[in-house]
């Protein structure tokens, strides 16, 4: 958080301040914390927690993604900005998510994966 309030400060972009917890997240997969089952989910994880934790990032435009991953993501934008109060979910379904990242591989943060994802997303935006 200190990194990217540091990066917001500086006059930097919202998804470079974000790109800190995306960072670290593929730190969690590549130390064993837990898995992910692809890069893209290891770096949406990132994005939510950057969402929640007060950095302006903007959710998807509509038909960016899909519909249950904008609304989630507009849902994290308003906790961070504080206009939604913050709820955890029950201790039930936060063991379960756990539970299965962790059975997850960690092949998605590798430098290899990694660099697939990269040269994927490139392509998609370069048209």
């Amino acid at each position: 958080m200190k990194k990217a309030k540091r990066d917001l400060r500086a006059g930097k972009s919202p998804t470079t301040a974000a790109g800190e917890f995306v960072r670290e997240e593929i730190e969690h997969v590549r130390r064993g914390k837990h898995g992910a089952r692809s890069t893209k989910q290891a770096i949406a994880i990132g994005l939510s927690k950057a969402r929640r934790s007060g950095v302006p990032l903007q959710p998807p435009r509509s038909g960016r993604t899909s519909e249950r991953t904008r609304r989630s993501a507009e849902r994290d934008y308003e906790t961070g900005q504080g206009r939604r109060q913050p709820r955890a979910p029950s201790a039930r379904r936060a063991r379960a998510s756990a539970r299965t990242l962790e059975r997850e591989g960690r092949q998605a943060a590798s430098r290899a994966a990694l660099s697939r994802h990269a040269k994927r997303a490139s392509r998609s935006r370069s048209k």
